[in-house]
């Protein structure tokens, strides 16, 4: 966590922001220079502090990764490029909504959406959504205008209009809560506030932060504000790989098996407000991820 240290010579003061960190076994610092006086913005700098520190150590690789992968993909025959984006669909769509509870396998979703083999005694809610999840990763890849309330809007409610259409492309109007975590969601009353800042945030940085950052961030900030009353998270997760896709660099799955880090990240990010915690999370999970991408280097 950034910290502000102030340091005393003689008569004066001077203070500086400080953020530790834990390098192949040793405990690494990183200092900033803020002046003899306290600034005025001193979240925005800490902000700024962070990202600078996040430029030096991630996103050099993440940038070589976008090089690699612009590389192999005009290398790969057309039917094998539309082959491997349709497998990452239907891992996605099995992850995504396993994470939030459905009951259906991954053969089972392979064969639903490959196959169109519906899979016996299983909800047809879960069916449906998965259907529909897979449909709308397709149409979000194809959609070229910035983020929008209208358009998470529109998708949420292609998500759950054949499931949930009481709640789908709605913004909630009552208080919410997430099982198993001790974060709360926003009052009703400053949903739509936070998502017009959210907004504003994103038209002012989209241009300015670095993509796998941006990534992250929209993720983080929409399941913070939870705006729907189901749904939150894998509309998230959706916009995440949007902005991914957008920016020209591989997208990312978040295995059912990892969710407990993930879920640890979120949790930690919303409840302390500190987004370093989720956004190191995300950078080792999407390193890991496209590794191989950097191998012979």
């Amino acid at each position: 966590m950034v910290a502000i240290r102030k340091k005393t010579t003689g008569k004066q003061t001077y203070y500086y922001l400080e953020h530790s960190f834990r390098e192949k076994g040793r405990v690494e610092k990183k200092e900033k220079y803020l002046g003899k006086s306290l600034p005025k913005n001193i979240e925005e700098l800490k902000q700024q502090f962070i990202s600078e520190i996040y430029r030096e150590k991630w996103f050099g690789l993440f940038d070589r990764i976008k090089e690699k992968y612009t590389a192999q993909e005009k290398t790969i025959p057309l039917s094998a490029r539309e082959k491997e984006l349709e497998n990452f669909a239907i891992k996605f769509t099995y992850d995504t909504n396993r994470i939030e509870g459905s009951t259906l396998t991954f053969r089972e979703t392979s064969l639903l959406l490959e196959k169109g083999i519906t899979p016996n005694e299983k909800s047809l809610r879960d069916v449906k959504e998965a259907e529909a999840h897979k449909n709308l990763f397709y149409e979000a890849l194809d959609y070229k205008k910035d983020l929008s309330l209208n358009l998470i809007l529109y998708f949420h409610k292609k998500l759950f209009d054949d499931t949930k259409k009481d709640i789908a492309g709605k913004i909630r109007q009552h208080q919410v809560t997430i099982a198993g975590s001790k974060f709360a969601p926003p009052f009703p009353a400053e949903v739509y506030p936070l998502l017009m800042d959210f907004f504003r945030w994103d038209r002012k940085n989209k241009d300015k932060m670095h993509p796998v950052e941006l990534a992250a961030l929209v993720h983080l900030k929409l399941v913070t504000i939870h705006p729907f009353a189901d749904g939150n998270g894998r509309i998230g997760r959706l916009m995440m790989n949007f902005v991914l896709n957008k920016h020209g660099f591989p997208m990312l799955n978040i295995p059912y098996e990892k969710r407990a880090g993930y879920y640890s990240s979120l949790e930690r990010s919303q409840i302390q407000k500190y987004e370093a915690i989720f956004l190191k999370w995300f950078f080792k999970r999407y390193l890991k991820e496209h590794q191989s991408k950097l191998k012979n280097e």
